[in-house]
């Protein structure tokens, strides 16, 4: 594979991955599937109780529009709670719900247990192959946080 090729290989077969992980999990639901922007909000939430829209709508890289039409969804649902910022009338605080804490919570495990079947089923060198690109995914990740953060 040349230099040039890599990246591209790379990228569609992390996208491919999660790509595939979302589709598997949507298989056992019986409950609607929740977009993925949803579900990170959730997560960022859950991270953050107390978290001011506008912050989230940083933090996720996306407009404040769009968060708060998020908000308004995942409110309807019964996985977040939107209080008035004390401070300021103008902005909301969010909070999650122990609906949405377990469905979280659930996912994960679901999640983690795939991918934990999936992995058993490589051979020992793939197994290390991945574990030793570990380090370098997270610092790739962390690169395209920080350059983010610089716009």
């Amino acid at each position: 594979m040349t230099e040039t090729e890599f990246p591209d290989t790379l990228a569609d077969a992390l996208a491919g991955v999660q790509r595939l992980i979302r589709r598997r999990l949507r298989g056992g639901l019986t409950v609607p599937r929740l977009r993925g922007a949803q579900v990170e909000l959730l997560q960022l939430v859950a991270a953050r109780p107390g978290i001011r829209v506008s912050a989230a709508a940083k933090e996720l890289y996306l407009a404040g529009n769009s968060v708060s039409t998020l908000v308004n969804q995942l409110v309807r649902e019964g996985y977040l709670l939107r209080e008035t910022d004390p401070d300021d009338r103008r902005s909301a605080l969010l909070q999650i719900t122990p609906a949405a804490r377990t469905r979280l919570r659930d996912w994960k495990s679901r999640r983690d247990a795939l991918v934990r079947e999936q992995v058993a089923q490589l051979d020992e060198a793939d197994r290390a192959a991945l574990e030793a690109a570990l380090p370098a995914l997270r610092r790739l990740a962390q690169n395209l946080h920080e350059e983010a953060e610089g716009t």
